[in-house]
């Protein structure tokens, strides 16, 4: 009896996490639709004629006629985009880049590997350094290290990502001449090398409220019952460290990383630009500057769908850590 009840109990489990993912997916799905449309159409009320900007400001209203029909603007703004969404869904791709000519797919990909390693350098770096300030502030609690650390996030909150970017530069590229002031290093050594300063300018936003999330974190932890229990057992205060508060801080800290990963892929962008990086920052600037619609559309749609990936994975990984968190980021 008690076995069948068991049973019982396991597969409504399995069903209410498999109905949670399903629904987590299908959000997943509607908020890359609301973004594909939003994009679509917000892209088309910026002022300016990407026709003009292939011909020149004198070209003549018949040329502009003939590069308006080969572009395909001068159909309706609903069959633009019943062709954009089977585009879309047929081959992956936006169209072809109204200034390069070649897919809007193939400019991406080009551009895209610089982008991902800078984010995950950053990410690492922001991590790793929260993961010991918030430690070291939370097992010093009201003392000088932990008030010192407390000023960091207060200090740099306020400050503009591309502000800091210039600092950096003008203080460890120009005066100290430690890394390059802009661009990428050939191979690998010069590529990780001519990526530092971006990466730590990228951590740099992300450190403060990580830190603040997780020393609140470990602080209630360290309080909590079964900590006293396992102090009063005799257990050594590195294991129940390491073993036992960090595990349990890490949760929601976890979420506050996905909840800002729109916030990291804007950062990247934005920083690309401040160190001339080829990536998909720059290609973006110029194909806004450009009205190229096809390469925005197809960033503004992947930075989404990487985004929306990523908060899916870590809501998923945030659930099998914790049943009760399913749904609530």
């Amino acid at each position: 009896m008690m076995k069948s009840k068991l049973t019982l109990s396991g597969a409504a489990g399995n069903n209410g996490s498999y109905k949670w993912l399903a629904l987590a997916l299908v959000r997943a799905l509607l908020v890359i639709l609301c973004v594909m449309t939003a994009v679509f159409f917000l892209i088309r009320m910026v002022p300016g004629d990407p026709a003009k900007m292939i011909l020149g400001e004198y070209s003549t209203p018949e040329a502009l006629k003939n590069m308006h029909h080969t572009l395909g603007l001068d159909l309706s703004l609903w069959e633009q985009f019943t062709r954009f969404v089977k585009l879309l869904f047929t081959q992956g791709d936006t169209g072809n880049s109204i200034i390069a000519g070649t897919s809007s797919r193939e400019l991406i990909a080009e551009r895209a590997p610089v982008t991902l390693l800078l984010i995950v350098i950053a990410s690492g770096l922001a991590i790793i350094t929260a993961l010991l300030l918030a430690t070291v502030a939370a097992t010093h609690k009201d003392k000088l290290l932990d008030h010192l650390i407390r000023i960091i996030p207060a200090v740099t909150l306020g400050m503009p990502v591309f502000w800091v970017g210039i600092l950096f530069i003008l203080f460890f590229s120009v005066r100290l001449g430690w890394f390059p002031v802009g661009g990428i290093g050939e191979g690998w050594s010069g590529t990780l090398h001519s990526l530092v300063l971006p990466a730590i300018t990228i951590a740099f936003s992300q450190i403060p409220t990580l830190v603040r999330s997780l020393r609140a974190q470990m602080l209630e932890v360290l309080e909590s019952e079964f900590v006293v229990t396992l102090r009063a057992a005799g257990i050594p205060s590195r294991v129940i460290l390491f073993k036992h508060v960090l595990r349990n801080s890490a949760l929601p800290t976890l979420m506050l990383l996905g909840v800002n990963v729109s916030y990291l892929i804007g950062g990247t962008l934005v920083v690309e630009q401040v160190f001339g990086i080829k990536g998909i920052g720059s290609l973006l600037f110029t194909s806004i500057s450009n009205r190229d619609f096809p390469v925005i559309q197809g960033i503004a749609l992947y930075c989404a769908l990487a985004v929306v990936i990523i908060s899916l994975l870590i809501e998923i990984i945030s659930g099998w850590l914790d049943p009760r968190t399913k749904g609530k980021s």
